[in-house]
């Protein structure tokens, strides 16, 4: 397990002050790089060994969303690996320990050179001390993409999308998706199904797609043959 803490900072609010789904997830995703950075397993390890973890999905649960200058704690803890996959979950709490959001994450090693599945090395099985799974309701990995939905205008990968494997990063599909819904849809649950890597000068489409009482908007960003890079499903607080 490890945790850090942080301040809600003005930067990472949206119009009614509080923190937004998209820092949130940086938050999360910020924990897991300090963890692996701690521990000797970071970005230049995995560079020298030709490695990356690769998202396949993630579940975000919001309880609460901070309000800015909330002090508030982060917190990752793996929990199990089965082969090149690792499971991941991540929280966030007040000082006080009230539970403001809660995660799991579904990772894939890959050999970058190869660009296949890689077995996690032995120092990796070691330095990744196992928790045990948080309590929450787990959502299946796969997201189905409901019939019809609108097309909208294509947008071209640039280089502010991209992390350091030179891949669109997991954030950004989720900023762009956030596009094609009302500005007022407040979010309780995200889940995003991550299936093509996309890269410098790639075209995404996105088809946005909704219920029929509209408390689940369906997001999927496709290639220009209709092949989906990800699918980002956003549901209303109930």
């Amino acid at each position: 397990m490890y945790t850090f803490q942080s301040r809600i900072r003005y930067s990472e609010t949206g119009t009614d002050g509080k923190l937004t789904l998209e820092s949130l997830l940086d938050y999360f995703q910020d924990s897991s790089t300090f963890h692996s950075e701690d521990i000797g397993l970071g970005i230049k390890y995995l560079e020298e060994r030709n490695l990356a973890w690769v998202l396949s999905s993630w579940q975000i649960v919001i309880e609460r969303y901070p309000n800015v200058c909330e002090n508030v704690v982060i917190g990752t803890a793996p929990y199990d690996f089965k082969g090149f996959i690792g499971y991941r979950n991540f929280w966030m709490d007040t000082e006080s320990g009230e539970r403001l959001a809660y995660a799991n994450s579904i990772w894939s090693l890959m050999d970058m050179v190869k660009m296949a599945p890689a077995k996690p090395p032995v120092e990796m099985i070691e330095g990744y001390v196992l928790s045990d799974k948080l309590q929450m309701d787990y959502a299946p990995r796969k997201i189905a993409v409901p019939l019809g939905g609108n097309l909208h205008e294509k947008i071209e990968v640039r280089p502010h999308h991209l992390d350091t494997n030179g891949h669109v990063n997991n954030g950004q599909h989720v900023r762009i998706a956030m596009e094609y819904i009302p500005k007022d849809f407040h979010i309780g649950q995200l889940r995003a199904e991550y299936k093509k890597q996309a890269v410098l000068g790639d075209i995404m489409m996105p088809v946005a797609a909704v219920n029929e009482d509209k408390t689940i908007y369906t997001i999927s960003l496709n290639t220009e043959d209709g092949a989906p890079y990800s699918i980002i499903e956003l549901t209303g607080v109930s």
